[in-house]
């Protein structure tokens, strides 16, 4: 079951209120508490695409540029040592730390 919402390259949460019956998300990847809501999953998408919708246009009549999502960029510490040993191998292979840390990533990833 796909637990993220996407629309117009934005993402958003799906998660539930057992308290108040009710499903919640929030979008994803950008500053601010951003939160969308329905009784229905169905509910739930048309307001989050309504929500996108009315950050954009509101963005627009403010003349502000929204923000974008920071969705498939992070930064990891892992101490010098770490560091310094996948820094070596990565050269060793002939990649970037980028590379190297993506296919590790992908390799556990794909033990599950």
């Amino acid at each position: 079951m796909n637990k993220i919402l996407k629309y117009k390259d934005y993402y958003g949460s799906v998660e539930y209120d057992l308290d108040g019956k009710m499903l919640y998300g929030r979008l994803l990847g950008i500053k601010g508490a951003y939160i969308y809501e329905g009784k229905t999953l169905e509910e739930l998408e048309a307001d989050f695409k309504l929500f996108v919708d009315e950050y954009l246009y509101e963005c627009e009549q403010d003349g502000v540029k929204p923000q974008t999502p920071n969705i498939g960029t992070f930064n990891v510490r892992i101490g010098t040592d770490l560091h310094f040993q996948a820094s070596n191998k990565a050269k060793k292979n002939g990649q970037s730390l980028n590379t190297f840390v993506k296919q590790a990533i992908i390799h556990e990833l794909q033990r599950v």
